[in-house]
């Protein structure tokens, strides 16, 4: 089978060196592209993100990038969010007391942690929900790399439906939070696959799969 190209989102959201070395080592043909067009024809989007919600929004708006998202998901075309990446698919974000709208792909809000030591940073297992694509050949004593102050605390979407997200959790400092969501062609995580070793090596095959 030929690779699969994939094109990561490139709005300013920081380096995306590691992310492209990840999805190589898996098989996969990477483009680092600002380019609307390039970015829903590729075979797989990955939106990165690091910093603060509203930064990260403003960067995407200025790319076109809620818009390029949505046109790929109504086409059933994967995309795969990483960190802030994966907390502006919510339909908001408020940090320091400043409210911003997100892309709303998920409703909830991104909000701070309520542990004693932010952030967190570091290595954490993950609550795998059964039957997740994303987590095929993932343990529950995986581990895999965090560093954020800020979650989704709570998953609001309604579940009564054909295919339901496949929701992952994690927890630090007594606080549970979204760790993961495999959502049909949108999957996302709040860890960074790409530093995460042979566990965000697989995860990140398991990706390259679905493309």
């Amino acid at each position: 089978m030929s690779s699969r190209n994939v094109a990561v989102l490139d709005y300013g959201a920081g380096n995306l060196r590691s992310a492209v070395r990840a999805l190589e080592r898996v098989g996969a043909e990477v483009t680092v592209t600002a380019d609307p067009k390039r970015a829903v024809e590729a075979d797989g989007l990955l939106v990165p993100g690091v910093g603060a919600f509203a930064a990260c929004m403003k960067g995407l708006r200025d790319a076109q990038g809620p818009r390029i998202i949505g046109q790929r998901l109504a086409g059933g075309r994967p995309v795969l969010g990483i960190c802030v990446g994966m907390q502006v698919l919510f339909e908001s974000g408020t940090e320091h007391g400043i409210h911003t709208e997100g892309c709303g792909e998920w409703p909830g809000d991104v909000s701070k942690l309520h542990a004693d030591v932010l952030p967190h940073m570091g290595w954490n297992t993950v609550e795998i929900p059964q039957g997740s694509d994303m987590f095929d050949g993932i343990g529950p004593e995986d581990r895999f790399y965090f560093v954020h102050s800020y979650a989704a605390r709570s998953w609001e979407l309604q579940t009564e439906i054909t295919e339901p997200p496949k929701v992952a959790w994690s927890e630090y400092g007594g606080d549970r939070f979204v760790a993961a969501v495999d959502n049909g062609a949108l999957w996302a995580t709040q860890f960074h696959p790409e530093k995460s070793g042979d566990a965000g090596s697989q995860l990140l095959k398991n990706w390259i799969g679905t493309l």
